[in-house]
């Protein structure tokens, strides 16, 4: 099968849920073992939340323990949320109303921006091209924003008459933090601040609007399947009244609970690789729920699509050798676009056996 077409007839989740079934249908329910466990989390036990204020202040203890921060969620957790992250809030906020109010626009209007496995550019509802696989319980839109020749605002929707005004705005703004970023994380790795920038290159950036649909049986399925974000840094914009992330961490999964107008930021595996596994790329999975519906944005900055990715060398030794080969952004990523969310296989596989041991 090529990437030119789905192998079987796309259902949209959101007609499922709105036809008021009673029980999901069987291509929708995860094996006993991927099902999310309903339960509360410890409140003692969340990722952490890093004002960057802290970053422009002229104290330079309130500076070094911001870098601290950033360092350690980094390498603990792979995941943290960002505060005065610069992204104006109301944006943010005009942002996520704007694509709610998309996704509840009449099904032919939506139909028009049907997507395929080629680009994925554009209103889809499931990943991967294996046939018969079990599929997530969400419906997304996803739209490239850099480069700059793959940037095609007719495929951005037209309504609400303001969607593609926003989207516009709100890119350019997240890749400015992005690039902020990127600066700290060369920083506490003992790089040059350019450094990780320059191997990215020229960057891709693209969004990702998820939507979740109410589930009659939430214990059986989840928004999004266990993954690893195969990109270089994610900025997730979430709708911090109905908690669905899930972090993996110690084996645990632990419920992410979203500040107002925080970003949650994570890191990627092309981060991964070029940090030799200092930084982490973490599991993460979605649950539904009966009662809400939620929408949220995850915004990609991913290296320049047909450049080398490799450990850097500066942080190759005798004693840490490169534990990643060098692979392109695009060789990467056909991995999960054919196979679809696949916990953290993909860079799994490539890891020396030195790596896997450690």
């Amino acid at each position: 099968m090529s990437l030119g077409e789905w192998p079987e007839p796309i259902i949209r989740v959101q007609s499922l849920s709105e036809s008021g079934l009673s029980t999901i249908p069987v291509r929708y329910i995860k094996p006993s073992m991927d099902r999310p466990i309903i339960s509360s989390d410890p409140d003692h036990i969340s990722i952490p939340i890093i004002d960057l204020q802290g970053l422009d202040a002229e104290d330079d203890n309130l500076r070094s323990s911001t870098l601290n921060q950033i360092s350690w969620a980094c390498r603990e957790w792979g995941f943290f949320q960002v505060l005065n992250h610069g992204v104006d809030p109301d944006l943010m906020d005009r942002a996520r109303e704007v694509w709610c109010e998309f996704f509840h626009l009449p099904m032919e209007l939506k139909q028009i921006y049907s997507n395929t496995p080629k680009t994925y550019e554009g209103y889809g509802s499931r990943l991967g091209v294996e046939k018969g696989a079990i599929l997530d319980w969400s419906d997304y839109y996803y739209l490239h924003y850099l480069p700059s020749n793959l940037k095609d605002c007719n495929k951005w929707p037209a309504q609400p008459s303001s969607c593609r005004e926003v989207i516009e705005e709100y890119s350019g703004q997240v890749v400015k933090l992005g690039g902020r970023l990127m600066k700290i994380l060369s920083i506490n790795l003992g790089l040059d601040e350019d450094r990780l920038q320059n191997a990215f290159g020229d960057i891709g950036a693209c969004l990702r609007v998820n939507f979740y649909p109410k589930c009659p049986q939430p214990e059986l399925t989840l928004g999004l399947s266990s993954h690893s974000d195969p990109g270089g840094l994610t900025f997730l914009l979430p709708d911090d009244q109905v908690p669905g992330l899930q972090v993996r961490k110690d084996g645990n999964w632990i419920t992410v609970k979203p500040a107002k107008h925080a970003f949650i930021v994570n890191i990627g595996d092309q981060v991964q690789v070029l940090s030799n596994a200092t930084y982490k790329s973490v599991e993460h999975r979605v649950r539904v729920n009966s009662g809400q519906e939620r929408v949220s944005l995850a915004f990609f900055y991913n290296p320049k699509s047909d450049l080398l990715i490799e450990p850097a060398k500066e942080l190759v030794t005798p004693e840490k050798p490169a534990l990643y080969p060098p692979m392109t952004f695009d060789e990467y990523r056909l991995y999960i676009r054919t196979k679809g969310p696949q916990g953290k296989s993909q860079v799994e596989s490539l890891a020396s056996p030195r790596c896997c041991n450690r």
